[in-house]
């Protein structure tokens, strides 16, 4: 069977010919049991139809749910964990950061920064596998780090409370069985992809992505301001927000004491 081309080029119309126009989609990707949200959703199925990945394995991050989805290169769902995020609501880091001392960030700068980030498995300085995400940002995805008691890290992570995962000073912490089971073997190979959505714009916006939900091409074709909004009453979304389910020089992270 012949590899079917993404969506945004798969439609030949034959109206001269009085044919019917059909529309080839690309396999969707597949959540497994999971439930993403409308975003995660959009942006793990363009990433995946478009190949945006480049043939590496992926990482979804939802800031709004709390969680990461991982995929290996082909696709396919390896393991989904609830995760901590930055304090900070918000989807840029603040310039120059990642050259200061982790004392002098305050709390209002302590975001996770959206984007797409092509990440590499490395050693934090206490000699643990972190996986840099934005190394400029000193932004890495790792274990979750348990040392201060009062910021009940642990406790957190296992919350459903979508706010008691704001905590971090802008690092990704992951339980420490999932990172190594699940993270570290994929990316030991040679790096990936990681998608931070979003929570302050646009994720089609974000990323340029397309959408392949039945009836999203009519979207297109709204004003650019009205897009997101027709995409999320076909997706019927409701609220994503209040409920989650259960290299150059080495940088400090909050890998170790924080």
């Amino acid at each position: 069977m012949p590899k079917l081309l993404p969506r945004r080029i798969a439609a030949l119309c034959l109206a001269a010919a009085g044919l019917a126009c059909q529309v080839a989609m690309a396999g969707r990707l597949d959540f497994g049991q999971e439930a993403p949200s409308p975003e995660a959703r959009l942006v793990g199925d363009w990433a995946y139809d478009s190949k945006d990945h480049g043939a590496l394995p992926f990482v979804i991050v939802d800031k709004r749910m709390a969680r990461v989805f991982v995929f290996d290169a082909g696709g396919a769902l390896k393991g989904a964990a609830p995760a901590l995020l930055g304090l900070a609501s918000g989807d840029d880091s603040v310039p120059g950061i990642g050259q200061r001392a982790m004392a002098s960030i305050r709390p209002d700068e302590r975001t996770t920064p959206a984007g797409r980030f092509v990440a590499s498995l490395e050693l934090s300085l206490q000699g643990d596998e972190i996986l840099w995400v934005d190394y400029d940002a000193a932004i890495a995805m790792h274990p979750v780090a348990s040392a201060v008691a009062r910021e009940r890290r642990l406790e957190r992570l296992v919350s459903r409370t979508a706010s008691d995962h704001r905590i971090t000073y802008g690092c990704i912490n992951v339980a420490a069985a999932f990172f190594q089971s699940v993270v570290a073997p994929l990316f030991r190979g040679g790096g990936g992809v990681i998608y931070v959505l979003p929570e302050t714009r646009s994720a089609l916006a974000m990323f340029g992505a397309y959408d392949l939900a039945p009836g999203a091409q009519g979207c297109a074709a709204q004003p650019v301001a009205l897009r997101d909004d027709c995409v999320q009453r076909l997706r019927g979304a409701g609220s994503t927000e209040g409920s989650v389910r259960a290299g150059g020089p080495i940088r400090e992270t909050e890998s170790g004491s924080h």
